[in-house]
């Protein structure tokens, strides 16, 4: 056990002994200090180009498959359009002739109701003495 305290405090006097030339040689240090600090500025930038040219890169090949995508999804856009046309005109034709009927129906009612209501007036139209016979 004293072997190891006597060890402990030679390794403290042995790093305290060093450390008191470093301190004196502090001038130096400032030069040290300029040289890690330029490197870690370059190194800085030199992080920031590369991770711009990676950006632009990662922006141009997104920009070539959404270009793609695009020209992929108006061609299938124009091929359902070519295989819906009949259907569309099937149902376009449809819709015509419904219009139609339900034209035609309205108008025949109207003229049903327009009759009807002739018939109601006339039956409520008091006959002059005019149109009877024998006077």
């Amino acid at each position: 056990m004293k072997a190891n305290l006597i060890l402990a405090a030679a390794a403290t006097a042995l790093v305290l002994a060093a450390a008191v030339p470093a301190h004196a040689q502090e001038p130096q240090g400032s030069g040290v200090k300029e040289t890690i600090k330029e490197d870690a500025k370059t190194a800085g930038h030199a992080v920031a180009d590369a991770s711009r040219k990676v950006g632009h890169e990662v922006a141009d090949s997104s920009r070539k498959v959404a270009h793609e995508v695009a020209a992929e999804s108006r061609k299938v856009g124009h091929e359902v359009a070519a295989k819906t046309a009949p259907a569309r005109a099937a149902v376009r034709e449809d819709s015509k002739k419904a219009g139609a009927a339900i034209a035609h129906g309205a108008k025949t009612v109207g003229k049903s109701v327009e009759h009807g209501a002739e018939k109601a007036r006339d039956a409520v139209t008091p006959k002059s003495d005019d149109s009877k016979p024998g006077k």
